[in-house]
């Protein structure tokens, strides 16, 4: 029988989203099927998108704020010739091209779409605008004022020309990154109009398509009690790309009563350079167990967040 308030659960499970829903569907999906007390997601996916969404349980909802900084990967498709509303397949037509760019002029359009650049998110997206949700204004027929917004591309190539009035490409982005928009922008920029057609997540920070389970897969376990928790990572999956500090037992205590430690006279435990990538946020650990998450902060190892 199902516990009402779910079971305790902490770790990660790592879904395949299908095209039609919407994460949070596929949130609280999972969350039934596993019993689970507590879940959240990192990164929504809309609708027509599909690939990892990672679903955090318990304590690793604490780590979500991380692994939505690091860095994803996606493959979309760029239908040129139409512009829509949304952006993607699911808006109405609102204009028409009949451009329609050469591998030659999309590669040259390309290079402006790397590194830093500023960005001016769809107005079917979630965003605040005057108190307000920017969908919710566009479904009222009204045009949301977007601000451009700082985004980072760490590589945008195409990948396949599948025909003239197709093609996919890679981005590999930071966080906040809206690919509709760069779908958009990118066929502007090539003299035509589009919108992405298809779009599927491939990684987002240490979790991988390779991890990734259907949720047919796990909407089949619904029958028992409650889903298998082998599929479940451990919380500290999400944090492998963050430098380790072991900790001695009196450190532990230090840290569990929200002391700081002086590591000042200690610099051979850990590198700092190491530490300097990941602004300064390491993993603090008692034996393989964590125990948290730590600034360091002029020789001071200061806690975060404690699990």
């Amino acid at each position: 029988m199902r516990n009402r308030r779910g079971q305790e659960l902490d770790g990660w499970i790592v879904v395949d989203k299908p095209v039609g829903v919407t994460s949070t569907f596929v949130v609280n999906k999972v969350k039934r099927v596993f019993n689970a007390r507590k879940a959240g997601h990192s990164g929504t996916l809309d609708p027509l998108a599909s690939g990892i969404l990672p679903i955090a349980f318990g304590k690793a909802t604490k780590t979500i704020p991380y692994v939505m900084d690091e860095m994803k990967i996606y493959h979309f498709t760029l239908t040129f010739g139409e512009a829509r509303e949304t952006d993607d397949a699911e808006g109405a037509v609102t204009q028409r091209s009949d451009v329609r760019p050469s591998d030659l002029e999309i590669s040259e359009a390309l290079k402006a779409f790397q590194g830093d650049i500023l960005q001016i998110p769809p107005i079917f997206s979630a965003i605040h605008v005057n108190g307000q949700r920017a969908y919710d204004l566009a479904r009222k027929g009204e045009t949301p004022n977007m601000t451009p917004r700082h985004a980072y591309i760490d590589r945008f190539r195409m990948i396949n020309r599948n025909s003239p009035d197709e093609a996919e490409f890679e981005v590999i982005s930071g966080k906040g990154v809206y690919m509709r928009s760069l779908a958009r922008d990118l066929a502007v920029a090539c003299g035509s109009v589009g919108y992405i057609s298809r779009l599927r997540r491939l990684k987002v920070g240490p979790f991988g398509i390779d991890k990734a389970i259907s949720l047919d897969k796990i909407v089949e376990t619904d029958e028992k009690a409650f889903a298998s928790t082998k599929m479940i990572l451990p919380v500290e999956t999400a944090l492998d790309d963050i430098p380790a500090l072991a900790l001695t037992t009196s450190e532990v205590i230090d840290l569990k009563y929200g002391r700081s430690i002086d590591l000042s006279h200690n610099e051979d435990r850990f590198l700092q350079k190491d530490c300097a990538q990941q602004h300064n946020i390491i993993r603090a650990m008692s034996g393989e167990q964590l125990v948290g998450l730590c600034r360091l902060d002029d020789g001071w190892l200061r806690p975060v967040r404690l699990f």
